[in-house]
């Protein structure tokens, strides 16, 4: 099924022959908002990073997470560190700063480092913790348990970062607090 937003409505092409969709009258602009992130400060973590927002990026319309070039300004700062994983919970948008710390500690511990790098881009996103939670929940966090190799958002997960993105509202006192995954 392939989806698309058109002048606010969401709509499902199922793969129907010889059905066309009713042409709008104005052109619509469907680009995404776009925020950034430095890995610089990622040490070992870099490709893990760079998997766990192409996993954000493959899942979503309304928002694309891109790596800055080297020296430039972003919106997201990924440190790695010797603690536990956490971020700053957004969602966030051009111009705002959030960070990622990719605590070695879960590593140690053996949790999937990829799902450790989507998990807290989730918080950037806007999502909170969902604890506990079954590992079919990406921001179940550990308690999915180190076995869980699941990277990916659920349904749900998915839906509200796109709502997030597309004008949805955040209550101020969740933005911008610290989520320790422990």
């Amino acid at each position: 099924m392939f989806r698309r937003t058109v002048l606010g409505v969401t709509v499902a092409l199922l793969g129907l022959v010889g059905v066309a969709a009713p042409q709008a009258s104005a052109q619509v602009s469907t680009a995404a908002v776009v925020i950034t992130y430095d890995d610089s400060q990622a040490a070992e973590f870099v490709d893990v990073v760079a998997q766990g927002v192409q996993v954000w990026n493959d899942a979503l319309e309304n928002v694309e997470i891109q790596k800055v070039a080297p020296g430039a300004t972003a919106d997201i700062t990924v440190i790695a560190n010797d603690g536990w994983p956490q971020a700053t919970l957004g969602p966030f948008f051009p111009g705002e700063h959030g960070t990622v710390w990719y605590g070695r500690q879960a590593v140690t511990d053996g949790y999937n480092q990829v799902r450790i790098a989507s998990h807290e881009f989730g918080h950037i996103l806007g999502l909170p913790d969902r604890k506990p939670g079954p590992c079919e929940s990406l921001m179940s966090g550990s308690t999915g348990g180190v076995d869980c190799q699941n990277v990916q958002p659920n349904a749900a997960e998915i839906a509200e970062v796109e709502a997030n993105y597309a004008g949805g509202f955040v209550p101020a006192q969740r933005k911008g607090t610290v989520v320790v995954d422990r």
